[in-house]
């Protein structure tokens, strides 16, 4: 996958995500759970933007490493809130399916720059 194409998958997830935000039902259990969401799913992006300007194979690894933390926590709050609003799992299913894919190619890339 191009770096182009993945720089706007990661950003596309980020607007997936606030928009998830945006119809969750305000509670507070809820609330922090969504914030966490929102949090974590734009860091995704931003640290892939990140990835994408480091300065040796080594800090690419390293910046790769936390969108790795970054979509594993994204997918752990989407989890969450879809335990505690069921009537959101059709929401909350596309995007977690593009959160996992996101997640195997990070995963993939990492794996093969330390083989090489």
């Amino acid at each position: 996958m191009k770096k182009e194409e993945l720089l706007l998958r990661t950003k596309n997830y980020a607007i997936a995500n606030a928009k998830l935000v945006l119809s969750i039902p305000n509670n507070i259990v809820n609330r922090n759970y969504a914030d966490q969401l929102a949090r974590s799913a734009s860091s995704t992006g931003a640290n892939y933007r990140a990835a994408c300007r480091a300065k040796s194979k080594a800090d690419f690894i390293n910046k790769l490493k936390i969108v790795e933390e970054e979509l594993d926590e994204t997918l752990f709050f989407n989890e969450l809130l879809i335990e505690l609003n069921p009537e959101l799992k059709e929401k909350i299913t596309p995007i977690y399916k593009e959160g996992n894919e996101l997640l195997s190619i990070i995963v993939a890339a990492i794996n093969t720059l330390r083989n090489n």
